[in-house]
């Protein structure tokens, strides 16, 4: 009889272990797997409807662009027109200021340096005959007429003179060396800027038109980012505050900026602002146009 009775108790007591250790199981399991959920589920990730930068909590991600400032940026034309006798620019070639970048070729440009030299030396004779009028005319040796008439001819020659003086000086010719050297028969067109030459629009042969672009030339030592921010993300937003950014196509390397300027008008319609970011070093890799991701340290 006393077996019968230990028997039953001690299958009553390995089920109630069983029992309890399969509960505990479930119950780690079910807390492994709302951590996961957690942890995958995408509701959890804010994403911008806009620029789809997404933001972890207590940090804000602005998405934007490299640029350089406009005073970085020329764009080269020609103030007179004429056909390209020599050019050799690529995309990319480095240029320096005053680097000769196309050479044209136009008779109106012959036309305009005999035109100042004519100008300059019938303006020698006409002070000359100037200045001898008035002598003689303080003497009572000439009319008043005559002294009239030969000063409306110096200021008249002078200021032809003047005129096609300040057109040469324009075209970046000095009207002193064509004194010196002579009439130069091709119109050189040079880099305002150093920088790196883009955008060719031109071939040996091609007739360029006055104010036609020939090339722009970019200078990227002053890149600057340009993110798009929004209302909701001023708080985070100080000029001067340190800009880290990763930029597409060079992988997880993370640069360093300033913060130098922060729009102060919102746009109705997408409620968002542009802020500008000084790149602190920049890179030989860095083109404008690069679109970066890039948060703001506080």
């Amino acid at each position: 009889m006393k077996q019968r009775i230990v028997l039953p108790l001690l299958f009553s007591v390995l089920a109630a272990c069983s029992g309890s250790g399969n509960r505990a199981e479930k119950e780690t399991a079910v807390t492994t797997d709302t951590v996961l959920t957690t942890l995958a589920d995408p509701d959890t990730i804010k994403t911008d409807a806009v620029t789809s930068a997404t933001s972890k909590p207590n940090e804000v991600l602005f998405n934007g662009t490299m640029i350089v400032p406009p005073d970085c940026q020329a764009t080269v034309t020609v103030l007179m027109g004429g056909t390209v006798k020599n050019s050799s620019l690529l995309s990319g070639t480095v240029v320096r200021k005053g680097q000769v970048l196309v050479i044209l070729e136009n008779p109106a440009f012959i036309d305009l340096q005999q035109s100042y030299l004519d100008s300059r030396a019938q303006l020698e004779y006409l002070e000359a005959e100037y200045r001898r009028q008035q002598t003689l005319a303080k003497e009572q040796a000439a009319s008043q007429k005559k002294l009239q008439q030969s000063k409306a001819d110096y200021l008249s020659m002078k200021s032809k003179e003047q005129a096609a003086a300040a057109q040469l000086q324009l075209l970046g010719i000095d009207p002193i060396r064509i004194e010196e050297s002579g009439i130069r028969p091709y119109l050189e067109v040079k880099s305002p800027i150093d920088g790196y030459v883009g955008n060719v629009r031109i071939n040996p042969g091609k007739h360029i038109a006055a104010g036609e672009p020939v090339c722009d030339v970019i200078n990227k030592e002053r890149t600057l980012l340009r993110l798009v921010a929004y209302e909701k993300d001023l708080a985070y937003i100080q000029k001067g505050a340190v800009v880290e950014f990763t930029v597409n196509g060079i992988g997880n390397q993370v640069f360093r900026g300033t913060l130098i300027s922060v729009g102060q008008q919102v746009d109705e319609i997408s409620r968002s602002l542009e802020i500008y970011a000084r790149v602190d070093t920049v890179e030989e890799i860095f083109r404008p146009g690069m679109y970066v991701t890039a948060r703001i340290l506080h």
